[in-house]
């Protein structure tokens, strides 16, 4: 494993503990285990931040020139990405994702490699954009950092954080629609490039049916058009998976939960809430505090799940708590970023710490799975029921977190009153929808009926804990809600 760069000053080591968090978050989705994240975490650190010194260190002599780059976190992110492929290509791939090596030898990896212009427009875009106003971009659409946090790292005053947002929104959408124009297309696409930027730079026009049924065809005319709307609440996708590449939706998902829980929307970390690297002490003591609690819970737990049964009959009481979507990646116990006066990090850090392990995950780790590549073969209807013991009452939160012409990706979020030792949820589309990918659940489809059953690591739900799946589904004319949820064939409330 490479040294790690050392912070050269203060400021330095708190943009380096934010940095981490991101990296080692990214680097958990690309590999096959915790081991291996931590690995491919310090590498790809390790290179970043010696590209990103490197190029803050030319000086150009003419007036006015700047360097192309990217802002740090991103250009830390596809430094995870490239050494990933570099695993790929001497002999390491074992240790990546299966998906993510699919991926990294299909031509979709290709096109970041690529010729400048063939590269994605997101990409393109951000980096032709002033670095301040990219990293501004970045911080408070990918990282969904609150305003008030961004305005305070930049610099920029508060009361006027809404209005300069807006201002570098629509820099990075004339900077898409500049190099979408520069881009080699034919004929037909050409035809379409005017059209394309009139419609997405209204929120009340209309896409016109034969533009829609474009879109639905053409790649690079999608990306194009999820770049130029800003409008929709479809940017972060564009950014996260025009940037990133593989995994960019898996990413943004977990940094929107990450700041759910920093801001007490969410479920609390086992982890340390400091964003700085761990303490071993600290650390050591937060393991057995740690350690207790989860004892403690889980005996209530089965204590509770066994009074409810009927005729003394033992249930599955014992229950890994938590959203398995809300897992923390696990670095190697033994790495943690060189600790000096300057790394403790400033109380508006942007997560939660990543680098304490996680005493009671065991390896391989489970990583929240990306939506490319993932199918539902396993998945069957003849499946056996899964509890013969418990009918549990339960809410369900359907959250449609992104949007497109012909397309959309959702999660959902059950919450059950008692334990679960496995689960069956089912919903119906009232307007044709075709569920295409699904993450952190099995699935099958007949008809309207969709069916989503648990993965072999999420089984278990402990009394009053949450279960919670993602997918990316089709749709065409109208795109209303799920309804009709049920969890082990019993009505849910929505």
């Amino acid at each position: 494993m490479p040294d790690l760069p050392t912070p050269q000053d203060a400021t330095e080591a708190a943009l380096f503990s934010e940095c981490w968090d991101a990296v080692l978050s990214y680097a958990d989705l690309c590999t096959a285990g915790s081991s291996a994240a931590g690995q491919l975490a310090a590498e790809a650190f390790s290179a970043g931040i010696r590209e990103a010194r490197e190029a803050e260190a030319i000086t150009f002599r003419s007036a006015g020139r700047r360097p192309a780059r990217l802002p740090r976190i991103p250009l830390l992110l596809t430094a995870v990405r490239n050494t990933a492929a570099a695993w790929e290509e001497s002999g390491q791939g074992h240790k990546l994702d299966p998906d993510l090596r699919l991926w990294l030898n299909s031509d979709k990896a290709a096109r970041f490699a690529g010729p400048p212009l063939q590269r994605p427009l997101a990409l393109r875009g951000l980096r032709d954009m002033q670095e301040p106003d990219a990293a501004l971009l970045w911080l408070a659409e990918v990282e969904a950092l609150p305003q008030a946090v961004v305005a305070r790292r930049l610099g920029l005053d508060p009361a006027t954080f809404a209005e300069e947002l807006t201002q570098v929104r629509g820099v990075f959408r004339d900077r898409c629609q500049r190099n979408h124009l520069d881009t080699p297309m034919d004929a037909h696409c050409r035809s379409y490039a005017r059209l394309l930027d009139a419609v997405t730079r209204s929120t009340a026009a209309d896409t016109p049916g034969d533009l829609s049924r474009h879109l639905a065809t053409c790649v690079n005319c999608a990306e194009a058009a999820a770049c130029l709307r800003l409008h929709g609440g479809g940017l972060p996708g564009a950014l996260a998976g025009g940037v990133i590449g593989w995994g960019g939706l898996a990413y943004l998902e977990r940094r929107r939960r990450a700041a759910e829980v920093r801001l007490g929307a969410g479920r609390p970390d086992p982890a340390d809430a400091d964003a700085g690297p761990p303490d071993p002490g600290a650390h050591k003591a937060r393991v057995v505090r740690s350690g207790l609690l989860v004892a403690a819970v889980l005996v209530s737990a089965l204590a509770l799940a066994v009074s409810m049964m009927p005729g003394g009959n033992s249930g599955g009481g014992t229950a890994a708590g938590g959203d398995p979507s809300d897992r923390r990646p696990v670095a190697d116990p033994g790495f943690s970023l060189p600790v000096t006066a300057a790394t403790q990090s400033p109380t508006d850090s942007a997560e939660p710490s990543r680098s304490a392990p996680h005493e009671d995950s065991p390896e391989p780790k489970n990583p929240d799975p990306e939506p490319q590549g993932t199918q539902s073969s396993t998945a069957r209807e003849d499946d056996p029921e899964p509890s013969p013991s418990a009918a549990p009452a339960c809410e369900v939160v359907y959250d449609l977190v992104n949007e497109w012409p012909d397309g959309f990706q959702a999660t959902v979020t059950v919450t059950t009153e008692e334990a679960l030792d496995d689960w069956r949820v089912g919903w119906s589309f009232r307007d044709g929808q075709t569920v295409g990918q699904m993450w952190d659940a099995n699935f099958v489809q007949n008809g309207s009926r969709i069916t989503a059953t648990a993965a072999d690591y999420n089984r278990t739900v402990p009394a009053g804990g949450s279960l919670a799946f993602g997918f990316i589904a089709s749709w065409e004319g109208e795109n209303s809600p799920a309804a009709d949820f049920t969890l082990n064939g019993d009505a849910c409330a929505s």
